[in-house]
């Protein structure tokens, strides 16, 4: 199993309106592909840098999923996301093997 995780950091003007676009649009969006069997939405509370920062975690059962949600449906997802919030948010994304 797998977790891809998706660290965002926004500008506090854009974070509310993101947040309710995540939970009503993106995160369904995500799930919908089939590929993750389960999802969380966080908030850093102790975060070092300037405006608002969440991850969007989401669980894979193989590395061939994963693969496939990068090739087929990340990239529109992503676009939707940059061109909504263009020069507001920063993203880190990685990928986490469970080891226990």
């Amino acid at each position: 199993m797998y977790l891809y995780n998706v660290t965002l950091i926004l500008e506090d003007a854009a974070a509310e309106e993101w947040l309710q676009w995540m939970q009503d649009v993106h995160i369904p969006e995500v799930m919908a592909t089939g590929l993750f069997v389960s999802n969380r939405l966080l908030k850093v509370v102790d975060s070092p840098n300037e405006g608002v920062t969440y991850c969007a975690q989401y669980v894979v059962e193989t590395l061939e999923q994963y693969n496939k949600y990068q090739e087929e449906f990340a990239p529109a997802l992503q676009a939707v996301l940059n061109e909504r919030y263009k020069n507001r948010f920063v993203a880190y994304r990685s990928l986490m093997e469970f080891v226990a």
